[in-house]
C-alpha cells in the first residue's frame, strides 16, 4: 500500500453559512460540487485538497474538536495551509475579526505561522516560508 496524496478532511460544523464564510470568504478556498447526499453539508477546495463540512446531527456527532486541554497550540490537533505571507495577511485577519489562537510566530526553521479558529473551534494553521 502507498498513500498517493491527501484528498480531504471532514469536519463537523454547527452553521454551514458561517463555515462557508470562513473557508471561502476569508481563506479564499473555492466551493466544490458536492454529491446529492441525504444530509446537509458543503465542500471547499484548494488545489487537489478538500474540506468536507458536515452539519452536526445525531448521525454526524457534535461540531468542533472541543477542549482537549492543549497547553501549546502548535502541538494540538490542527490542519495547515501555506499562504504567501503571514505578515501581509495579518491586517486582513485582524480586520475580519478572525479569532487568533496563537502567533504570528517564527519557527526555528524560519517559517512564519499564525493559528486561527474556524467558527466551530477547529484550529487552522496558516504558514509562509
Amino acid at each position: 500500500m502507498q498513500v498517493r496524496f491527501a484528498d480531504h478532511l471532514t469536519i463537523i460544523v454547527s452553521d454551514l453559512e458561517a463555515t462557508r464564510e470562513f473557508y471561502v470568504g476569508q481563506l479564499g478556498m473555492q466551493e466544490a460540487k458536492r454529491p446529492n447526499f441525504d444530509f446537509p453539508g458543503a465542500w471547499f477546495s484548494v488545489g487537489n485538497f478538500q474540506i468536507h463540512a458536515t452539519l452536526t446531527s445525531e448521525m454526524a456527532g457534535l461540531p468542533g474538536w472541543g477542549d482537549r486541554e492543549v497547553k501549546s497550540i502548535p502541538r494540538g490537533h490542527h490542519f495547515g495551509f501555506r499562504i504567501d505571507s503571514v505578515d501581509t495577511a495579518l491586517p486582513q485577519i485582524i480586520a475580519a475579526g478572525l479569532p487568533i489562537a496563537a502567533g504570528p510566530q517564527t519557527r526555528p526553521d524560519g517559517i512564519r505561522q499564525i493559528y486561527l479558529y474556524d467558527p466551530d473551534g477547529h484550529l487552522v494553521e496558516l504558514f509562509s516560508c
